[in-house]
């Protein structure tokens, strides 16, 4: 039996059907009334999952507020993951790095292995998910994602929304706003089956109802979103896009040829 096995029911069978939804209410995001406000649009939208900061009143505070939707805590210090934990938080995730690159913060391959490998020692049973480095050449993203695999992650995430630079209005330029993390997704999950090592690849990071489909014809199976809800002020509108969100991952999915 794997880790993700652990998973409530209802997720492990999104991630199999390839369609889970996860609404992320930001790494840095420690308001406890953004975060209940993103719970509840998560919860009333249809979302899988929700991802919080990693701190184990924000952990009980979403489950609340969600009406019992699972939830994810994202950190860079492995140590604050155990109370998380704890808390009832369903996994953990080393990531998103989004928030630091402005501060000038950028993690190599080497440390997100150790990160890696120091998190699976303090919970050698918790569903693991690390995000790997946009930063990072191509090729580079594709054999850390194998590594992390191998140190045992149990899914792998993307990123690339903050380097990207859109020029175009409209859908021309949600999709120019995804191309990294789409890009990101395909040849991510086209080196890890060539590896023999699949597990899920969640898409985050730019993406919109226009790009999601898109996604998971690009092998993800899942998709991550954070701005595009959690920079709403309201909290109808925050249930709006996520309903968005969910419409689009149930239309009929095409796979990219690999």
């Amino acid at each position: 039996m794997t880790r993700l096995a652990q998973l409530p029911t209802h997720l492990r069978q999104r991630l199999e059907q390839r369609s889970a939804l996860k609404v992320i209410a930001g790494l840095m995001n420690f308001e406890a009334l953004s975060v209940a406000q993103v719970a509840r649009a998560a919860g009333h939208g249809g979302a899988d999952l929700i991802d919080v900061a990693c701190d184990p009143e924000l952990v009980q505070l979403a489950i609340r507020e969600s009406a019992g939707v699972p939830v994810c805590v994202s950190a860079v210090d492995p140590e604050l993951f155990p109370a998380a934990v704890a808390a009832g938080a369903a996994m953990v995730e080393i990531g998103n790095f989004d928030t630091f690159y402005p501060q000038g913060r950028i993690f190599g391959a080497a440390e997100v292995l150790e990160l890696t490998r120091l998190t699976r020692v303090l919970l050698p049973g918790v569903v693991l998910s690390v995000t790997v480095p946009h930063v990072l050449p191509m090729d580079q993203q594709e054999q850390l994602a194998v590594d992390l695999v191998a140190a045992g992650a149990d899914l792998i995430q993307t990123e690339g929304g903050t380097s990207a630079k859109p020029f175009s209005a409209g859908s021309l330029g949600l999709i120019e706003k995804a191309a990294p993390t789409l890009a990101a997704a395909h040849s991510i999950s086209t080196a890890l089956k060539a590896a023999d090592r699949v597990v899920p690849v969640l898409c985050a990071s730019g993406l919109s109802a226009v790009t999601v489909p898109m996604a998971i014809a690009a092998g993800a199976a899942g998709v991550g979103v954070g701005s595009a809800v959690n920079r709403l002020n309201d909290e109808l509108a925050m249930v709006a896009v996520v309903r968005g969100l969910r419409e689009a991952l149930s239309a009929p999915k095409f796979a990219l040829i690999h």
